[in-house]
């Protein structure tokens, strides 16, 4: 009578555990949907959403916002002909120039500046009109653009830095629906090679859409308790990662499954194991990545310390849905959702001739040799750094050129010896007089000239006497910064020059706190010193050379003029955080080899032969979903979906496979030390717990984690 209570019991839990998980994560949805749908609304990309917190030209930005009128939008009409503007062409400037001072209210009267050459006119216009609303300021543009047209080969461009903000804005606006339908059709692609099965492929994608949409919920909340900043740049990198990792995540979950149902009768037993034995692993994975992510809140730039919590949340709410709502269906769905190749209870898996453990076989006969041909390749590699073009002004930041763009280039042509973009200067009222005679001094300026006032500050307006973003023009901000005590020098260039700055100063704070973060992690995992050193060293290492080859690729192949000053920091935390996630199955598998009696060398090799097809499928569906940041229209986008892409694949195909597992071998069970399996033989096969009485049963089930 109790056996049988028990087993009705048992098998009440069964069936209701699935649908209660099911049940709760609806009601999640529920909870979370109408934030969700606002979280577009705190979405902005203003540019003191990427400026360093701290620097004068975001304090300038802040201050100009509470100036009368707003934050200003500075525009340059820009009039051209190639054989020389006629009077007709000027008399079209003006009559254009006085039409929009008549619709908008313009700071001052705009005044047209010729080039030497005859060709080109060149109005600069501001406006407060449009305040700090950037549906305002993109509407001041359209109309502005409206009215400045040109004919019979007179061309008419607006640019200036609040065209540029218009431009950079439909750009990221742009970004949100291509880039989940692409990432979405490139996981379902990669699912379906995977899986081979018509219906399979549909459970991790709707799980994974699913946990995209609570980390949206989620990110809304963190907005609205603690300021966060939310940009374009920082919400894509979130979709890319719910579905990178957690699909990731899935196909672990999934094989080790396929594989239990072999074994075990009943799918919610065989879900159990799967869970019991994969677990782990998926836990310390998915911390890593979090933990690395949430370094960037150490630094100063805004739209690094934005990108972390939003990183973390999109690998933690893909964690929390593969490991209880993608058990649920499948538990739910049973068998027959791997049809046509549905593993039967009792059948052994068809054996196959394993592409990794040809390659652990290569590893395993000459590690040394091994071992130093890769580092010898990844040092090469990491040498095209050197070619690394230098930072990316803002007219080279879209991949295809907009007007504002245009504008710049034909103003630098036209006017190459002189400056065509205000340095804004913010002083305090009382002492405005003095500061505009010590700015009129100072050398490389060729006009400046009082603006607004409000109650404490004063806005001077800045000319420089050399191009823009030219070496000249950054010695002349420098010498106004150091001259210029108590007051705040900001503008387009000054902007550019503190982002340089403090992606400099965010590396070296953000990199050490990574590593440190991602070594206690390992050490904990794997309890072991050599193990967790190893993994990061190669990490480190596909991350010098990802640098390495886009310094190949980047100018001579794409054609780009500049590096994004954030590159080097992001690709290190995405590559480090995301490139240890392999590191842990291999080695977390190879411990459990050892802890169950193999030696060291085969350890080594079983690990490799049984989860190289589940780490290769993971890596290549990764690489791939950064990959769809390469098809988005900003260089800084497509360099580092690069760079992580590339990445991602060196460490699945090279460093994992080759570099790791030889140094494994040659090490043998040195790299546990100091840990008890450094000193001593892990049990005799046999002798630990049998089946479902703890580590032992882990250590076995997770012998057969392959990919279908």
């Amino acid at each position: 009578m109790g056996a049988g209570e028990t087993t009705t019991t048992r098998t009440g839990r069964r069936r209701a555990v699935p649908w209660l998980v099911l049940g709760l994560w609806v009601a999640a949805l529920a909870f979370v949907a109408p934030f969700a749908a606002k979280l577009a609304d705190v979405q902005h990309d203003r540019i003191t959403d990427y400026l360093p917190a701290n620097a004068d030209s975001t304090q300038v930005a802040e201050i100009q916002d509470q100036l009368p009128g707003g934050e200003t939008t500075e525009l340059v009409l820009v009039y051209h002909r190639d054989g020389g503007l006629t009077a007709a062409d000027r008399a079209t400037a003006a009559e254009q120039v006085e039409k929009i001072a008549g619709e908008h209210e313009l700071i001052g009267t705009p005044r047209g500046i010729p080039s030497e050459d005859g060709t080109t006119l060149m109005y600069p216009v501001a406006s407060n009109e449009p305040g700090t609303d950037e549906d305002l300021r993109d509407e001041l543009v359209g109309d502005v653009r409206e009215v400045a047209q040109g004919e019979g080969g007179l061309s008419v461009e607006v640019g200036g830095s609040g065209a540029l903000a218009t431009d950079a804005s439909e750009v990221y606006n742009s970004l949100d629906g291509p880039l989940l339908y692409t990432t979405v059709a490139v996981v379902a692609v990669l699912l379906i090679l995977i899986y081979r099965s018509p219906v399979l492929w549909l459970v991790p994608l709707a799980v994974a859409g699913i946990a995209d949409f609570m980390s949206m919920g989620v990110a809304y909340g963190l907005n609205q308790a603690f300021g966060t900043t939310i940009s374009g740049q920082s919400s894509g990198i979130m979709t890319i990662l719910v579905f990178g990792a957690g699909t990731d995540y899935a196909l672990l979950l999934v094989s080790r499954y396929r594989e239990e149902l072999r074994r075990v009768e009943r799918p919610y037993d065989a879900m159990v194991a799967a869970l019991r034995g994969c677990g782990p692993a998926v836990l310390a994975s998915s911390g890593t990545v979090a933990a690395g992510l949430l370094c960037l809140l150490a630094a100063d730039l805004n739209s690094s310390r934005g990108m972390g919590p939003l990183g973390t949340v999109g690998v933690l709410c893909a964690l929390m849905a593969m490991l209880t709502l993608l058990p649920a269906i499948l538990v739910l769905l049973g068998r027959r959702v791997f049809w046509p190749l549905v593993p039967a209870f009792g059948s052994e898996a068809k054996q196959r001739r394993s592409l990794f453990a040809a390659m652990g076989s290569s590893a395993g006969r000459r590690p040394l040799a091994v071992l130093a041909s890769g580092a010898v390749l990844l040092g090469a590699l990491a040498l095209g750094a050197f070619n690394l073009p230098g930072s990316l002004k803002q007219e080279d930041s879209f991949v295809d050129k907009p007007e504002a763009v245009a504008a710049m280039e034909t103003l630098a042509k036209a006017y190459p010896e002189s400056g065509t973009q205000p340095i804004d200067v913010i002083t305090p009222k009382g002492r405005a007089d003095e500061t505009l005679a010590k700015i009129r001094d100072t050398r490389g300026v060729d006009s400046a000239e009082k603006g607004r006032t409000s109650d404490g500050w004063t806005e001077i307006s800045v000319m420089a006497t050399a191009a823009p973003q030219s070496a000249a023009e950054t010695a002349t901000i420098e010498s106004l910064r150091k001259g210029l005590k108590g007051s705040y020098v900001g503008g387009v260039s000054a902007q550019q020059i503190d982002l340089e700055n403090t992606n400099s100063r965010d590396t070296k704070i953000v990199v050490p706190l990574v590593l440190a973060s991602v070594l206690l992690i390992l050490i904990a995992l794997l309890r072991s010193l050599v193990a967790p050193l190893l993994l990061v060293v190669a990490v480190v290492a596909v991350w010098a050379a990802s640098l390495g080859i886009g310094g190949l690729i980047f100018g001579p192949v794409f054609g780009f003029e500049g590096t994004d000053p954030g590159l080097g920091l992001l690709s290190f935390v995405f590559l480090v955080a995301l490139g240890v996630d392999y590191g842990i199955f291999l080695m977390h598998r190879m411990r459990e080899e050892s802890l169950s009696g193999e030696e060291p060398v085969a350890a080594a090799l079983t690990a490799l032969r049984t989860t190289g097809g589940v780490i290769a499928s993971a890596g290549l569906v990764l690489a791939a979903t950064f990959a769809v940041l390469t098809n988005m229209g900003l260089v800084a986008l497509v360099e580092l979906g690069f760079v992580i892409s590339v990445g991602v694949l060196l460490d699945t195909f090279l460093v994992r496979t080759y570099l790791v597992t030889s140094a494994s071998v040659a090490l043998r069970e040195k790299v546990w030390w100091p840990g008890r399996l450094s000193r001593e033989p892990g049990p005799a096969p046999g002798q630990g717990q049998g089946p479902g009485q703890g580590p032992q049963e882990s250590a076995e089930d997770s012998k057969t984690v392959t990919v279908a």
